[in-house]
Parts: structure tokens; sequence; C-alpha cells
């Protein structure tokens, strides 16, 4: 896969996927902009990158911040050929004791987020000729998991979304797809492994999810949002493409 000169934008890029993935881009010729509400994080992470990356300081949550991103992109790269929304964060709780607070914070970085990134990049998605997008869902978007309603409830939102935009905005020569990851081993699972009163016990079941008895790493989701956004999947539009070792399987 080449992305010589590609102008991408990888948000949530300050840890776990996103930086693997932008990392990656970086590695293969893109210029990437990398977007995070933590801007130490995105600074770090850009300055790995090396001379074909910048950090960018972005809520997705928030309109006027999503517009400065894409303004500042298209200022510093002059366009924009792939965005990946992949900002994103998971929570604990049933419909039945989760605050409404938390319920909608969620929401408005999972789903709302993928929302506003597509709507103000997709001017520029569509100048470049050949604009990319590139969701970030998760396996239990198709297969559920307990105690994680708002968490499913947005990466189902994902998922449909991403098939809708694909079919609106493939006469505008925009390709849109997804990714779902398994559980991947992330600053956000060594948290609760770490803060767990019985951290092996938890690690043994985070490894036990999938029928590979380990969890994934954000290098191999990196691949296959690369892939995506490739023109090595110049046919691909509208999918969701799981990598979560076999898990939705069982």
């Amino acid at each position: 896969m080449d992305f010589t000169n590609q102008r991408v934008i990888v948000t949530g890029a300050g840890s776990g996927i996103g930086k693997a993935t932008a990392l990656k881009f970086a590695q293969l010729g893109a210029l990437v902009a990398i977007a995070d509400v933590n801007g130490d994080a995105a600074k770090e992470v850009a300055e790995l990158a090396g001379s074909n990356a910048f950090a960018v300081v972005v809520d997705v949550s928030n309109s006027a911040d999503v517009q400065a991103m894409a303004a500042a992109v298209v200022q510093r790269l002059g366009g924009i050929d792939v965005l990946c929304n992949n900002a994103g964060f998971g929570s604990l709780g049933t419909v039945a004791d989760i605050e409404e607070s938390d319920w909608d914070r969620l929401m408005s970085v999972n789903l709302k987020g993928v929302f506003l990134c597509s709507k103000y990049c997709l001017p520029e998605l569509i100048k470049s000729g050949d604009g990319r997008i590139v969701n970030t869902s998760s396996y239990t978007a198709a297969v559920g998991i307990q105690n994680r309603a708002a968490y499913v409830a947005s990466k189902g939102g994902v998922s449909a979304l991403t098939r809708a935009m694909a079919l609106d905005h493939i006469d505008e020569g925009v390709r849109v797809n997804a990714v779902a990851p398994g559980t991947i081993n992330s600053p956000y699972f060594d948290k609760i492994v770490n803060q767990s009163t019985n951290s092996q016990a938890v690690l043994d079941e985070l490894n036990g999810r999938a029928p590979m008895h380990r969890m994934g790493r954000p290098e191999e989701i990196a691949e296959a949002i690369l892939w995506l956004a490739s023109k090595e999947s110049s046919f691909a539009t509208g999918s969701v493409l799981t990598v979560d070792g076999g898990t939705s399987t069982w």
C-alpha cells in the first residue's frame, strides 16, 4: 500500500488503535493530522510519526472544534483524501443503571463525532476525487455484550451510518467503510486491568473472549484500516470488516 502525499486525518490518534493507524500512515508516506482531545498525546504521536505529521486538538463531539480541525488541515495540507473516524470510548452499564448524562456523552463522541467529522470533511473528500472514510465500529455492534448498553448502541449506529453514507456519497467518488475490532490490548483495557482487585482474572477474561485466546494488537487493526483506506480496496464501500480473533463466531 502506498499513501505518498495522501492527506489523512485520524481522530483519537493519541493512543491505541488511532496511534498505531496514524504511525502506519506516516510510514507509508501519508501527510497525517494526528487529531485527539488530549493535545499532549497528539503531539507525542506526531513527534514519533516524523515530519509528515502534525497534531490537532479536537473534541469530535463539538461542532466548532471539528470545523476548526477541518479548516486547519485544509490550510496546512491543501485538502483531505482520507478521514479515519476512530475517536471513541467505552463505559459500563445496562439501560437500567446508566446515567442519562453518561449515555449522552458517550453517544456524542462515539456516534455524533462520526457524523460531525464526516459532515465537515466531506466537501474536501469529494473535491479530492477519491475520498475515503474509514469508521471504527466494534464486533459488539453485531453480537452484543453484557453491561455495555450505550457502547454497543453507539457502535451499532456507527455500522449503520457507514452503510448509509456509502450509498449517499458513492456517486460523489467517496467510499465509506468501517472496521469492527474485537477486544484490543490498549490503554483503555490496561487501565481496567490495573484498577481491578484481581488483575489476572480480568486479564484472563479479556484474553478468553476470542477463540485465539488473546487480545488483538492495535497494529493489527491499523492494517485493516489502511487496507480499507487504500486503492487496493477500491471495490469496497459500505463494508464493515470484522477483525476480532473469531470472537463474533462464538
